[in-house]
């Protein structure tokens, strides 16, 4: 698979603190999430990534494009959303929509007729023709992601996109992402929310002090903390024993084999680290490790 970012030892400072530290990392498509506690440097590298912010050493390439000497090839190939609503909220979505595609160069018809497919799509044909000032906050995001697909970009970025959405708007907006993504985009997504990350992600990596502590399908960062266990509850729902598993069918035999009479009565639950257990403890790890 074609390589769509790769990142090498990119550096970020603001005076003596360094926010990237010879960062590397390559993508090659799909969903990708990166996770980070506040201050790691996630909006710095994606400010780098957009052409927004040059890095004091290193390079980032989009599609083999480097984002500082080729930025205005770069910016014909990325889409963007930000964690709020940047279109005119004075005229309508279809307006909106169609004023973007006119400033990419798109003609007047095509314009009009590719702001159409996205209303249909993103389930805004009805409101088109009224005010975005009107619109509720998960319609503002729809536009908001419409906008950035006037012209579908190679590699979208999305920072914090369900930031303030309700759980129905929440939703519908991780079926528009995941269609993205089918579609042959790459999607480059920032978030603080764990189980946005684990819905959507093919691939998940975690920034902490200018660099990736770690970086796998979310399935194995959280093999990474903990293995699945079997929990067994009483009629109370307290729990009175736990036995660790393998993941397998025969582990899961040999485990139920050592219960006595009296434990096998009881309730089972099959617990497995969550993205969140993962995301704290390799967080924590990697802060112990630097002190």
């Amino acid at each position: 698979m074609t390589t769509t970012i790769e990142i090498t030892d990119l550096t970020k400072r603001y005076g003596q603190h360094a926010v990237l530290d010879g960062l590397n990392l390559s993508i090659e498509g799909g969903v990708f999430a990166l996770l980070g506690p506040n201050g790691a440097g996630k909006t710095t590298l994606v400010s780098i990534l957009t052409t927004l912010l040059r890095p004091d050493s290193g390079t980032a390439r989009i599609l083999g494009h480097d984002t500082t000497r080729d930025a205005s090839t770069v910016r014909r190939l990325i889409g963007a959303t930000g964690q709020y609503a940047s279109v005119d909220e004075a005229l309508s979505g279809r307006e909106n929509l169609v004023m973007i595609g006119r400033l990419l160069g798109l003609p007047a018809r095509r314009a009009r007729a590719r702001a159409d497919e996205l209303l249909e799509a993103f389930d805004l044909a009805a409101p088109a023709n009224r005010a975005v000032s009107g619109y509720s906050g998960g319609m503002r995001r729809r536009i908001d992601l419409a906008a950035s697909l006037m012209c579908p970009p190679a590699v979208l970025f999305l920072d914090e996109p369900t930031t303030g959405l309700d759980p129905t708007s929440r939703l519908r907006l991780w079926d528009d992402v995941a269609a993205l993504a089918r579609a042959g985009s790459c999607v480059f997504l920032t978030t603080q929310l764990l189980d946005e990350a684990e819905a959507l992600a093919d691939r998940v990596a975690i920034l902490q002090g200018g660099a990736i502590v770690a970086d796998g399908s979310p399935a194995e960062l959280k093999r990474l903390v903990g293995a699945e266990t079997a929990v067994l509850l009483d009629a109370e729902g307290a729990v009175r024993r736990s036995l660790e598993l393998d993941g397998t069918a025969r582990g899961l035999e040999r485990a139920l084999q050592r219960l006595t009479e009296a434990e096998r009565g009881l309730r089972v639950e099959l617990r497995t680290p969550t993205l969140d257990d993962a995301f704290i403890a390799l967080t924590r790890t990697a802060e112990e490790a630097r002190s």
